[in-house]
């Protein structure tokens, strides 16, 4: 079985925060919910919502809920809340009991700014549930942006060194602030395998189309060609095949034949800063499940 204790975070004042957030995924079974909600009663636990979900095609079961402590005398600390689960779900259940704290995020962004100036003003505004600690770019143009918005901004330049030693120098970078999560706001470089498995699912992109339809680069030039209707974008998890990762969010929006790739992607922009801003805010809160290499996303 396997237990975690973590903490998350969200954009409003902790005393409006739920205290904690159960997950639990766990093969299916009757009585699970029963289960769950009668140990979080016992534990003087009030459930002030929740969500659960069952996948038919593989049997496996999903639960996300949002507790508070039901009176101010009451006590219980995660292990016993995990081990009081534990004992009562199944044997291959997986169960993480996160704090509701805002949690350190680290951006990687090349030159373009609508995704990355998006996230900077939700941060600033106090409604990105997480706290933007850095952001890493590998040219200098976006620097007097992120300055603005009083943010720690380093420049990593990738010319005459191999990608190894750049993903060196940047992974040096990254792990100083310790991230939960780290954003590639339109981080226009191949990552390594070992770059992608040293931060195995902390990863989080913006491709800009409708995966899986073109993949790789210029996905804009490539719907222009085929002659497409709607262009989207993509926010999915990183992983070592070319954005082919679970996918957290999606959208569209239509086209025409008037379009040429270039107001293709002037339209684009809008979708893509919108769908990698949700993306960020579900994963900061919590509300994502990978299983068998697609997500369960509460929202």
């Amino acid at each position: 079985m396997q237990l975690e204790v973590g903490s998350s975070r969200t954009a409003k004042e902790a005393s409006r925060l739920p205290h904690e957030i159960i997950l639990v995924h766990c093969p299916d079974e009757v009585g699970l919910i029963h289960r769950i909600t009668g140990v979080l009663a016992c534990q003087q636990l009030n459930i002030e919502s929740n969500q659960e979900f069952v996948d038919v095609t593989t049997s496996h079961f999903f639960f996300r809920a949002e507790v508070s402590l039901k009176t101010p005398c009451s006590t219980q600390s995660p292990v016993q809340l995990k081990n009081a689960l534990a004992h009562v779900l199944p044997e291959q259940a997986s169960i993480r009991i996160v704090s509701c704290q805002l949690r350190p995020v680290v951006i990687c962004a090349t030159q373009e700014p609508h995704c990355l100036g998006e996230l900077l003003l939700l941060h600033a505004v106090g409604e990105l549930p997480g706290r933007i600690v850095a952001v890493i770019s590998n040219h200098n143009t976006l620097r007097k942006l992120v300055e603005r918005f009083d943010v720690p901004f380093h420049h990593v330049p990738h010319e005459e060194i191999t990608r190894e030693e750049h993903e060196h120098r940047v992974a040096e970078l990254i792990d100083t602030y310790m991230p939960e999560t780290i954003v590639l706001a339109r981080y226009m470089r191949v990552l390594t395998n070992s770059f992608v498995d040293r931060y195995s699912e902390k990863l989080i992109n913006i491709h800009h189309s409708f995966l899986p339809a073109f993949v790789g680069a210029a996905p804009y030039r490539q719907a222009f060609e085929r002659g497409v209707k709607v262009i989207g974008a993509t926010a999915h998890y990183v992983t070592a095949e070319l954005d082919a990762g679970p996918i957290i969010a999606q959208d569209v929006i239509s086209v025409d034949h008037s379009f040429t790739s270039r107001r293709m992607a002037q339209a684009g922009r809008d979708v893509e800063k919108i769908v990698l801003a949700k993306a960020v805010r579900l994963v900061l809160e919590d509300r994502i499940f990978v299983h068998s290499g697609r997500t369960v996303v509460f929202s």
